[in-house]
């Protein structure tokens, strides 16, 4: 399993918009293969900023299957234009795990 973080830091103002496109934008990421799943974390000390984790089965999933797709098209005209900066997205692996309690 490989996880996907994105800082996503949107513009002023736009945060209620954002979440909403994000809504409808999630069907699209879920619908893709390879996904596992993903969650979207707003910040409590930074206004306008969220965390973006998403679970693929490889990395070509989210590199190659998810971002060379007609629905991440859609996916970036429904999302991109909401950022500033444009966010950094990397990829990491598992080493070490606790127990959840």
């Amino acid at each position: 399993m490989i996880l996907e973080a994105a800082v996503l830091n949107v513009r002023s103002g736009e945060t209620a918009a954002f979440e909403q496109a994000f809504a409808e934008a999630q069907a699209i990421l879920s619908s893709m293969d390879g996904y596992i799943s993903h969650e979207l974390q707003r910040c409590l000390e930074t206004p306008g900023k969220y965390l973006l984790l998403v679970e693929w089965r490889s990395l070509e999933d989210h590199t190659v299957g998810f971002r060379q797709s007609a629905g991440y098209l859609e996916w970036k005209r429904l999302l991109h234009h909401f950022y500033d900066p444009f966010p950094t997205v990397e990829h990491f692996e598992t080493v070490l795990q606790g127990l959840r309690c």
